[in-house]
């Protein structure tokens, strides 16, 4: 079975990718009125590279930790 402190890395590094990625959005899309909800209506533009590259590492970091899982928990695919 994995180390449980490398699987709880594993987790703050995916928490804090997620985190890195929400701030760019944040950073780059208008909020509605209320400060909660994206303002999609404004259409901004995204670099599109770098939107790619936040969910690049966010999915990267999320498969990882699922095939840590996996094998620490002896779960079987579907």
């Amino acid at each position: 079975m994995e180390d449980k402190s490398k699987i709880e890395a594993e987790i703050e590094n995916l928490i804090s990718i997620r985190t890195a990625f929400l701030n760019y959005l944040d950073e780059s899309i208008p909020k509605e009125s209320s400060g909660f909800l994206f303002d999609f209506s404004k259409n901004p533009t995204l670099d599109a590279k770098s939107v790619y590259e936040h969910f690049y590492k966010l999915d990267y970091q999320a498969r990882k930790l699922s095939g840590i899982l996996v094998k620490a928990y002896d779960i079987k695919p579907r």
